[in-house]
């Protein structure tokens, strides 16, 4: 155990995890059941030469977990909004499930989530939100809170990161930087940068779908348990997923002549 001698910041940005402070140089979260396997992970992402990730350094008396600060800006601005920061995000979530190469997919313990049907590849860190990217010098450098990752496939995560930087959502949902962009090229522009082949291409909408249904049946599961899945449910963030799903299935056609 590491004890706390220093001041606490809060830290903001997260939809869900409450509680989640700065002391010095590191970072205290509450843990779950999930983070002895996401502690295996970031520690296999270390010795792999991995730098986009915060380092384990232990547990504080409190029980919390406590993993290196990342410096750099999170959140979604001009910058981030860019094609060359989306092209960077896809080369930094290529680097990510190369580096996870040899870490056994069999691990348990992980949360919970909706995935694909095909057989694990790689451990994806399935929440590629830009308040999970941090920037450093114009460029995203490391992806925080990995509490949502587990063993899926190399396109599961690549659906799950576009759909909040493309965005594959109804516009009324979007951020203002973010509506009347021209989703179906950035597709095309991350998936050009990540090296996504021509098979994962044509799948790749198909699998948004199915992603969209599940995820709206998990998030409303958790937003029974309370906490800030509850939050985000009451907020809309099952009607959101709808509409998305929605304007996937009205501009499919487009979108589809980006990804062949």
């Amino acid at each position: 155990m590491v004890a706390t001698l220093l001041h606490e910041i809060p830290l903001q940005g997260g939809d869900v995890t409450d509680g989640v402070v700065r002391v010095g140089e590191t970072v205290r979260r509450p843990a779950g059941s999930f983070t002895p396997a996401v502690h295996s992970l970031l520690r296999h992402l270390e010795a792999a030469g991995f730098e986009g990730a915060p380092r384990v350094v232990g547990m504080d008396e409190l029980g919390r977990e406590i993993l290196t600060y990342v410096p750099g800006t999170t959140g979604l601005n001009a910058m981030a909004a860019s094609d060359r920061a989306l092209a960077e995000v896809a080369v930094l979530l290529r680097e990510l499930h190369d580096a996870t190469a040899g870490f056994p997919l069999g691990t348990r313990g992980w949360q919970a989530g909706s995935n694909d049907d095909s057989a694990p590849e790689v451990v994806g860190h399935c929440d590629v939100t830009p308040d999970n990217v941090v920037f450093r010098d114009g460029s995203p450098r490391a992806f925080i809170d990995f509490d949502l990752a587990r063993p899926t496939t190399r396109l599961f995560d690549v659906v799950t990161t576009l759909r909040h930087w493309a965005p594959i959502a109804d516009p009324v949902d979007c951020p203002a930087l973010l509506r009347g962009l021209d989703v179906g090229a950035r597709l095309r522009l991350f998936c050009d940068a990540y090296g996504l082949g021509a098979r994962d291409r044509r799948r790749l909408l198909d699998l948004a779908r199915l992603r969209f249904h599940r995820s709206y049946d998990v998030m409303r599961a958790r937003a029974a348990t309370g906490g800030g899945w509850a939050r985000m449910w009451a907020g809309g963030a099952g009607q959101r997923i709808r509409r998305a799903a929605a304007w996937l299935d009205s501009h499919e056609d487009s979108l589809r002549g980006h990804l062949v």
